[in-house]
């Protein structure tokens, strides 16, 4: 493959050809007119061909300038394409649980989006911890008990209060923790059954599905399938739309928070600030 001529060159050659004269193809470069035509020669000198014919008031494009400016104009359009493209995404990336994304933070995305119609958003969903340093990660929501590493901001986005729900026609057959015995109870990974029912004063072994995530056992609940201990804020959307109800009264109080995790030096602070705040504006 050749050498490209230099991209000045080429530049002062389109720009010139725009105008048909040097002196505006050099107001808008923003060079003397000198240069213009001495980058444009140039050119002509390494493609043996005159581009221009030069007139006492002006330039004309040759045959060659014409076959040559068409491409070149393109070239310069894509390039400027993608240079807006990239200058004007501003694109924040945060990283929550699948089942925080799915039953909190998604169905609320579009408010966000209203708000700061001119930021880009990247859901990671994923269940591993985000790696600010090599993930691309700028904000991130998790849930827990521990104090968080000492290197990253956290905020408390809401404290977890746990709630039975279920279809509303198992929820209409059971009166009291007691009755739960006689159904399915749907697990996820917290594993906090055992504790309602130890607080509940409930005795014996119950029959459970155990499922990895929380969305699943709160999808399982929504089919019929059993009885979930799902966080109150997860499930808000299908309590207030009557997917789910929540037969009983008593609620289990755990220390498993969600929390808004940032660096404390965040590569995109503006952004991070944007996104933090309006986290917090929809508890």
């Amino acid at each position: 493959m050749p050498a490209l001529p230099p991209l000045n060159a080429m530049r002062a050659f389109e720009a010139s050809a725009r105008h048909l004269n040097f002196r505006l193809a050099a107001e808008e470069i923003g060079v003397t007119q000198g240069a213009v035509a001495q980058q444009v020669r140039g050119l002509e000198a390494r493609l043996g061909t005159a581009l221009f014919e030069r007139l006492p008031r002006g330039l004309r494009l040759t045959e060659a300038g014409r076959r040559f400016q068409a491409p070149l104009r393109r070239a310069f359009r894509l390039i400027e394409d993608a240079f807006d493209d990239l200058s004007n995404n501003r694109q924040i990336a945060i990283s929550v649980t699948p089942s925080f994304a799915s039953k909190w933070l998604v169905p609320r995305l579009n408010d966000f989006l209203t708000s700061y119609p001119d930021i880009s958003v990247q859901v990671d969903a994923r269940e591993r911890l985000a790696d600010f340093r090599s993930d691309g990660i700028d904000i991130a929501v998790r849930q827990s008990r521990s104090p968080i590493a000492q290197d990253l901001n956290a905020i408390p986005l809401f404290s977890t209060e746990f709630v039975v729900v279920s279809s509303p026609e198992l929820a209409s057959q059971i009166s009291s923790p007691d009755d739960l015995m006689e159904y399915v109870l749907l697990s996820d990974s917290h594993g906090l059954w055992p504790l309602y029912l130890e607080r509940a004063g409930v005795e014996g072994k119950p029959r459970t599905i155990s499922f990895s995530q929380t969305s699943l056992a709160i999808d399982a609940a929504i089919s019929g399938q059993g009885f979930a201990l799902a966080n109150a804020p997860l499930v808000s959307d299908e309590l207030a739309s009557g997917r789910l109800s929540q037969p009983l009264s008593e609620v289990l109080v755990d220390d498993l928070s969600f929390f808004i995790v940032t660096p404390k030096k965040p590569r995109q602070p503006e952004l991070v600030g944007h996104m933090r705040d309006w986290l917090l504006s929809q508890v």
